[in-house]
C-alpha cells in the first residue's frame, strides 16, 4: 500500500525531478523481467509492477545517488534491484497471508496460483542479484544481500509472533525493521555507497531510510484500523481478520483488563472470530487511545528520518526527502 490522496505529493515531485533516471529504471525492469522460456514470469510480474505502485524504494535509491553527486550508470541498476526485491517479497507475502487483493486489484496468487507467485518471486530475487553483481561493488552486494536476509527474517519472526499475545513493542519494532525498514535503508544507503559518498553521509542516508521505513509501516498498520479502503486498496480490519498483532493492538493488550485480554486471546490468539468482533476491537482501541498513541510513534520515527537528513548538504532533493517523511505521516490526518 502506498502514498495516496493529498494536495501536494512530494514523492511525485521527486519522480518528476528524477524522471529520466526513472524511465531508465522502468526500461531495465521490463528488460530483466522477460523470460525466453517461461512466459508466465513477465505476465505475473507485469500484473504487480503495473498495479500503480509508487516506485518509492527505487526513487529513494536514485535520489540518494543524485544527492551525493553520482554521475555513473549503476544507480539505475540498484534502483531496479530494489524494486525487484520489493516485488518478490510482495508475491511471497500474498501467498503467506492468503491475500486476495493488493493495491485494489486481485493478487497474483488469486489470478494464477500460489506456485506461480512463489516461483516468480524466486526468479525476481535471482534477477536482483544479477543486477547487483553488474555494479562491481562488493559492498553494495553485501548491503542488499543483508537486507534480503533481514526481510525474510522479519517475515518469519512475524509468523511466530503475530498471534502470540506476549509479543511486545520491542518485538514489533524488530519485525518492522526487518520486513519493511530493511529495504528502505538499503535503498538509500546503496545510493550513497555507489556515489562514493563520505561515510558520515552514507550513515545518515541509512538512518533516514531506516526511520522512514519504520514510520511507513506504523502508518500502514494504523490505516488498517482507520483508513479509507478506497484509498488504501485494503479493507478496514484486514490485519485483525488475519490475526496480525500490530502496534495499535499490542498497545491495547498492554492496557487490557481480564475480559479484554480474553477477547484478544480468542480473536487473535486462537483465531475464533465472530460477527461484531471487529467493532468490539475498534471500541477497545478507542477506549485505550491506542490509535492516537500509535500515531505519536509514527510521528516520532518521521522526526528521526528528518533529523538524519540534516547531515546532508543543501539540495532540492534533500528538501523533498524531508517532505516525504512528513507526508508518510500525513496519510493518517
Amino acid at each position: 500500500m502506498g502514498l495516496d490522496h493529498a494536495v501536494t505529493k512530494p514523492h511525485e515531485a521527486l519522480s518528476a525531478l528524477l524522471a529520466d533516471d526513472l524511465a531508465k529504471v522502468n526500461d531495465l525492469i521490463t528488460e530483466r523481467m522477460a523470460s525466453k522460456h517461461a512466459p508466465r514470469i513477465p505476465e505475473v510480474t507485469a500484473h504487480l509492477v503495473g498495479a500503480g505502485g509508487k516506485r518509492l524504494r527505487p526513487i529513494l535509491t536514485l535520489a540518494a545517488a543524485n544527492l551525493c553527486g553520482y554521475d555513473g550508470p549503476y544507480h539505475v541498476h540498484l534502483a531496479a534491484t530494489v524494486e525487484f526485491i520489493h516485488t518478490a517479497t510482495l508475491l511471497h507475502d500474498d501467498v503467506v497471508d492468503e491475500s486476495a487483493q493488493r493495491r485494489g486489484r486481485p493478487t497474483a496468487n488469486l489470478l494464477w496460483d500460489n506456485q506461480s507467485s512463489v516461483l516468480v518471486g524466486d526468479y525476481l530475487f535471482s534477477r536482483s542479484f544479477q543486477l547487483m553483481v553488474e555494479t562491481g561493488s562488493l559492498r553494495v552486494l553485501d548491503i542488499l544481500a543483508n537486507a534480503s536476509a533481514t526481510i525474510a527474517e522479519g517475515e518469519v519472526l512475524q509468523l511466530t509472533a503475530a498471534t502470540d499475545l506476549r509479543t511486545g513493542e520491542d518485538t514489533y519494532l524488530q519485525i518492522v525493521r526487518g520486513k519493511t525498514a530493511a529495504l528502505f535503508s538499503a535503498a538509500t544507503e546503496v545510493g550513497g555507497v555507489i556515489a562514493g559518498a563520505d561515510e558520515s553521509i552514507v550513515q545518515a542516508l541509512f538512518d533516514y531510510g531506516d526511520a522512514l521505513g519504520v514510520s511507513f509501516q506504523i502508518v500502514d498498520d494504523l490505516l488498517d484500523y482507520q483508513g479509507d479502503s478506497s484509498a488504501t486498496g485494503k479493507n478496514i480490519g484486514d490485519d485483525f481478520r488475519e490475526r496480525k498483532l500490530t502496534l495499535p493492538v499490542i498497545k491495547a493488550i498492554a492496557k487490557a483488563d481480564e475480559d479484554e485480554r480474553a477477547f484478544w486471546e480468542r480473536t487473535i490468539g486462537k483465531g475464533k472470530q465472530e460477527d461484531g468482533d471487529l467493532d468490539h476491537a475498534l471500541s477497545m482501541l478507542h477506549k485505550h487511545k491506542t490509535l492516537e498513541a500509535t500515531r505519536e510513534d509514527a510521528l516520532h520515527w518521521a522526526g528521526k528520518a528528518k533529523e538524519a537528513m540534516q547531515a546532508l548538504p543543501d539540495h532540492e532533493i534533500k528538501d523533498l526527502l524531508i517532505d516525504i517523511a512528513d507526508y508518510v505521516v500525513a496519510r493518517i490526518n
